[in-house]
């Protein structure tokens, strides 16, 4: 995990309307980076608007820095990168959200302080700008319609920064606190419900048997049903059966 201290600052080059700017606060927290950069905000600063929009966080809009250049914005950082979809007719190196937020990492893990740059809502960077960063960050999105608002491009790369950060299984199963079934459990479930099915008169070909019975078992396992749930599906054998005898002797 990247050192409190060496997150990414985030750089708004000429943002427009104070409730962006709250919105890029509030997707700003939402991934941990908590310092904001602004460039010479059209409608000043501070801004009530950008307080309202930032929908609890506002401890990042108290602590924003206020600049009247990019280029001191930028002054004591280390690495920048900009993003933008278009290179703008200039020689750059072009670095997709999940390579730029490695970069962001390895340059925290060395002490330097990197930053990430946005442009404003309109136009995004000018060509003066671009050049002071030391990569082009691009977000892969539809081609044909690949406008997005400035909070929207703050979150999405916050967002592959954080996520570059931590250790993510690609997925979990939610137990709620209930310990799985072991392979015993799971396999006096199957002898369960194979005497039941066999005593209800499933098994109508003993030739067809084994193969049922291996598909049957298979579905078990493949559920990884908790020690609760095997004792559920116990009761329901139960049940089913005692109903279907009684609906025999009827």
């Amino acid at each position: 995990m990247t050192m409190v201290g060496h997150t990414p600052v985030v750089v708004l080059v000429t943002p427009q309307l104070g409730e962006n700017i709250g919105a890029c606060a509030r997707a700003m927290l939402n991934c941990g980076l908590t310092e904001l950069r602004l460039v010479a905000p059209r409608d000043g600063w501070p801004n009530e608007r950008a307080t309202a929009a930032a929908s609890g966080a506002g401890a990042v809009l108290e602590a924003a820095q206020l600049y009247p250049t990019t280029a001191a914005a930028l002054a004591d950082l280390h690495y920048v990168l900009a993003t933008t979809a278009r290179p703008r007719d200039m020689v750059k190196e072009i670095v997709t959200p999940e390579e730029g937020a490695q970069r962001l990492h390895a340059r925290a893990a060395q002490g330097q302080r990197s930053g990430i740059l946005f442009g404003a809502e309109r136009m995004g960077l000018i060509n003066d700008d671009i050049p002071r960063a030391d990569a082009i960050l691009n977000i892969p999105v539809n081609p044909a319609f690949s406008s997005l608002n400035l909070a929207q491009a703050v979150l999405l790369v916050g967002y592959a920064w954080r996520r570059a950060g931590i250790e993510v299984e690609p997925s979990v199963m939610d137990t709620s606190g209930v310990a799985p079934a072991t392979k015993n459990e799971v396999e006096n479930l199957f002898r369960h419900l194979d005497e039941a099915l066999a005593a209800g008169g499933f098994y109508t070909s003993e030739q067809q048997r084994p193969s049922m019975t291996r598909n049957l078992y298979n579905l078990l396992q493949r559920t990884q049903m908790t020690e609760q749930e095997v004792r559920t599906f116990h009761g329901v054998i139960v049940a089913l059966s005692g109903r279907s005898r009684t609906s025999r002797g009827s």
